[in-house]
């Protein structure tokens, strides 16, 4: 019997034999949704982020049989129906949060549920809602000021 999991608002069924694959490689691998990034498996740089019924975990560490019959969400996913991004996404590039772009899709997930915890956070909130997450290229200040404008807004 398949595995069922709504992700990124469609209903997917991946085969029971991958319930102990971790729901990073289903996503990725199974599936071909690649904005959950695949960098460390250790759930040590944030870069999977991914909601879980609106809870953010790393894929990476989740056995995909634990996404079933669940909600999953992807940075993805956060678009709107026109496309439009979402404001954490928008504020991101506004900002010049981004250099690469491999840690984006993690950082967009920690500040979007941040966000929904405390929708004006100060910059000490800011840096402990995110402190999950690595990046290697921007030395986060832009991060920071990406995650300010998108409170105001």
């Amino acid at each position: 019997m398949n595995l069922r999991l709504r992700v990124d608002g469609a209903e997917r069924e991946i085969p029971e034999e991958l319930a102990g694959e971790s729901l990073l490689r289903v996503l990725r691998d199974e599936l071909g949704l690649t904005a959950a990034k695949n960098a460390c498996e250790e759930g040590e740089c944030g870069s999977c982020t991914v909601a879980i019924d609106g809870e953010i975990a790393c894929a990476c560490l989740v056995p995909a049989v634990q996404a079933a019959g669940r909600k999953v969400e992807t940075a993805a996913g956060l678009a709107g129906p026109g496309g439009e991004l979402h404001p954490v996404q928008a504020a991101l590039v506004e900002a010049g949060g981004v250099q690469c772009g491999f840690c984006t899709p993690g950082f967009v997930m920690a500040a979007r549920d941040l966000l929904r915890r405390v929708p004006d956070p100060s910059v000490e909130e800011i840096r402990e809602g995110l402190n999950g997450n690595l990046c290697r290229c921007t030395g986060y200040q832009k991060i920071v000021a990406a995650v300010r404008i998108a409170a105001e807004r």
